[in-house]
């Protein structure tokens, strides 16, 4: 390995020998890689959880209220996340947020034997700031540490690995809970599985590496600033309130967690038993997977200019969720929230014709979820490309996202009726994409234009940044 070189006089440069392989650990495919395994570990598990409807619980109360103290949590701590993970890097950031996922799932394990909501909120409300947390970590790196023109390649092979742990995760509930077709909730193994990979990705977390040491290809490096400031991050975070770029995007924000209230607690939680609950997010979460690689390539690959790219691909999404939304909204005229639960017949995986088409729903809402933040992601990495900038971008998204979350929760919790909720995040969703369109038409260049905190390569070697003391 070479030594770290001192980048004001260059002493310490290694010869051009040194290995300069896309899967070294240093390079940003390796670790994206990494934390989209921290994120099938952690939010995997917890979309597992939360796509059985009520945390798999028969009363949605507990998960509800849980919901809403996390995702009020989630928009303080997702919006000041970026400044933290500025200040404290990415290992000390991550491993605080995921530790907060065991703690969560752990408090359902709790009121399964204690029907006491108390520690499931407040591990809620504990969860929403470790989520804010790790997902303006992810953000920063998922965003920053590309190429820029292949960012929607790295968004979609995160966004797999990430979906691969709902995948699994909804294997979790199916198989422990087979033989149970009666309304119930879910039994302790359960929720245990999900502790244990929960802690596996705690631990996973370690092994990313900050910023400043990760390096491209081309030899530019994430981000020059190794550590920021309080000071520092508190004003440039109270900028992002005024700023437009972030502005025009608060509705897709918004949005991009509304809808989840509604699918898993009033489509999949109303229509299907328990162990089909569990069956329906393997192919939810696995839809993800298929929709991310399918807009990632869009965004990456379909037009030699990236804004030719970024518009097909918001155009492409547009279409897709009138088309989805306009089908669940067809199904939403067979049943409401006045015949839960006496006049639905929960519906099983074995029950033919009447299971496949509620089923092809739920698998298109999840081919929509990812194609729609992927796409949002991409127009955020393509705002700039230096971690700094983006920690703070990654964060306001996530900080507005988690908003819409909490009110969500609590529009279902005030039983406003189904349809309603449909139209909403119909309304949502469309009212987005031309906001997302101008933004693209007003900021991103193409790939031979240099973005806002980019960071200009130098001649050292790419390699070189691996063995510097970790400060983390």
């Amino acid at each position: 390995m070479g030594s770290y070189a001192d980048e004001e006089t260059g002493k310490g440069l290694p010869d051009s020998s040194t290995n300069n392989s896309i899967f070294r650990y240093n390079s940003p495919l390796v670790q994206v890689g990494l934390i989209g395994l921290v994120c099938f570990c952690c939010p995997g598990m917890f979309n597992a959880l939360s796509g059985m409807g009520g945390g798999g619980q028969v009363d949605h109360t507990a998960a509800n209220n849980a919901n809403t103290a996390l995702y009020t949590t989630f928009a303080i701590f997702g919006i000041l996340g970026g400044g933290i993970y500025n200040i404290l890097g990415p290992q000390k950031t991550l491993f605080c947020g995921c530790s907060t996922y065991i703690l969560y799932a752990g408090s359902f394990l709790y009121y399964n034997h204690h029907k006491h909501q108390a520690f499931v909120v407040v591990a809620g409300a504990l969860l929403g700031i470790g989520a804010g947390l790790l997902w303006a970590a992810q953000g920063a790196i998922m965003t920053s540490y590309p190429p820029h023109d292949r960012k929607g390649t790295y968004i979609s092979m995160f966004w797999s690995i990430f979906n691969m742990g709902g995948v699994i995760g909804g294997l979790i509930p199916f198989v422990s809970n087979y033989n149970r077709t009666t309304a119930a909730s879910v039994n302790d193994g359960t929720y245990i599985g999900f502790m244990v990979f929960m802690a596996i990705g705690t631990f996973l977390s370690l092994a990313i590496l900050h910023p400043s040491k990760v390096v491209r290809n081309d030899g530019s490096t994430c981000t020059n600033i190794k550590y920021s400031s309080v000071s520092v991050e508190l004003v440039q975070i109270l900028k992002l309130f005024g700023n437009w770029k972030m502005l025009l995007m608060v509705p897709a924000s918004w949005a991009s967690n509304f809808f989840y209230t509604y699918q898993f607690n009033n489509v999949n939680g109303v229509l299907f038993n328990l162990r089909t609950r569990g069956l329906n997010n393997v192919f939810y979460w696995g839809a993800q997977m298929i929709g991310s690689v399918f807009i990632g390539s869009i965004l990456d690959y379909s037009f030699k200019s990236r804004r030719t790219r970024g518009f097909v691909g918001i155009i492409v999404v547009g279409l897709l969720s009138t088309a989805i939304w306009g089908g669940g909204l067809a199904k939403q005229h067979d049943y409401s929230r006045e015949d839960v639960p006496d006049h639905i017949v929960l519906l099983d995986f074995k029950d033919g014709s009447k299971f496949a088409g509620p089923f092809v729903l739920y698998f298109s809402y999840g081919l929509l979820d990812a194609m729609f933040q992927s796409m949002v992601y991409w127009v955020i990495g393509s705002l700039a490309d230096d971690s700094e900038v983006l920690s703070r971008y990654t964060g306001f998204y996530k900080g507005i996202q988690s908003a819409g979350g909490a009110v969500a929760w609590q529009v279902d919790s005030h039983n406003v009726p189904f349809v309603n909720q449909l139209i909403a995040n119909w309304a949502l969703t469309t009212v987005s994409f031309p906001l997302l369109i101008a933004l693209v038409l007003l900021v991103v260049k193409d790939d031979n234009k240099d973005e806002e905190g980019v960071v200009v390569p130098s001649n050292r070697d790419i390699s070189t940044t691996v063995d510097k003391p970790n400060k983390e």
